[in-house]
């Protein structure tokens, strides 16, 4: 164990199981001697994330839906009577409708547009704005993107649209927070095989594309995600904010596969 985070508190949302890409976050963070909080919504996700949250020495669960006021209103207030104060938060949570990440983007549905956008990027400004009154001391905010939000990727479709969204609104939320000593940047890995990949279309093809050509000849991994996180939260990243700090073993420098797999 490492000290980085010692005496730093941090709540966790989106950990869905083992290779969930903000597990790996989590259990980087409680190496370096953070104190975790895990969020989870419902009953079932909460026996998932339950053994993974004692794993990292905590026993801090809340069960949180970010399309409801109340339930995110609960959460923080049981944040400041626990903790009275909150150092970072790791935004992991995106949804689309599995059905629409196939076929042509225009097709999206109005509802299912709306949704997208709603969990994947608005719950950013929702969470957000409840944990600034609790980083009175300063703090470090990192969501999740991806490389899709910037270029067309097969079977995105409306992610994108939402990812692109969320990386606007790391850009305002830095703005608007860093007067108060508060960061807010995003990671963005490459594929990753994790149980939100997997609801993509083509996910292995994407998967086995991205390490043939990535410069590194590899994807990311949860323990280089986690790595990164750790600094990102760290002091040593205090001058850092409004970044979309890529973890994809290079892919998004490509303009062409290698030549080899032209």
């Amino acid at each position: 164990m490492g000290d980085l985070l010692k005496g730093k508190r941090g709540l966790v949302m989106g950990v869905a199981n083992e290779r969930s890409i903000a597990w790996g976050i989590a259990k980087a963070a409680a190496a370096e001697g953070a104190e975790l909080a895990f969020s989870h919504q419902g009953e079932a996700f909460g026996k998932r994330v339950a053994p993974l949250a004692a794993a990292a020495g905590s026993d801090f669960l809340l069960d949180v839906d970010v399309t409801d006021d109340s339930s995110l209103d609960a959460a923080f207030e049981q944040i400041a009577e626990r903790w009275g104060k909150l150092d970072f938060l790791i935004h992991a949570i995106a949804f689309s409708n599995k059905d629409e990440l196939t076929g042509r983007f225009m097709n999206t549905s109005r509802a299912n547009f709306k949704h997208s956008l709603e969990i994947s990027c608005y719950s950013l400004i929702e969470v957000a704005r409840r944990a600034h009154p609790l980083m009175s001391d300063g703090g470090s905010i990192i969501t999740l993107t991806y490389g899709g939000s910037n270029r067309v990727t097969p079977f995105y479709n409306v992610m994108g649209v939402a990812k692109a969204a969320l990386e606007a609104s790391v850009r305002y939320l830095s703005n608007d927070l860093g007067p108060d000593g508060i960061r807010v940047n995003a990671i963005s890995p490459g594929p990753m095989k994790t149980l939100a990949g997997a609801a993509i279309g083509g996910a292995r093809k994407t998967f086995r594309h991205t390490e043939a050509n990535a410069p590194m000849r590899a994807n990311a991994t949860l323990e280089a995600i986690g790595g990164t996180a750790v600094w990102m939260l760290s002091d040593w990243a205090a001058c850092t904010t409004g970044e979309i700090v890529t973890v994809d073993g290079g892919y998004h420098v490509l303009g062409m596969p290698q030549s080899e797999n032209l």
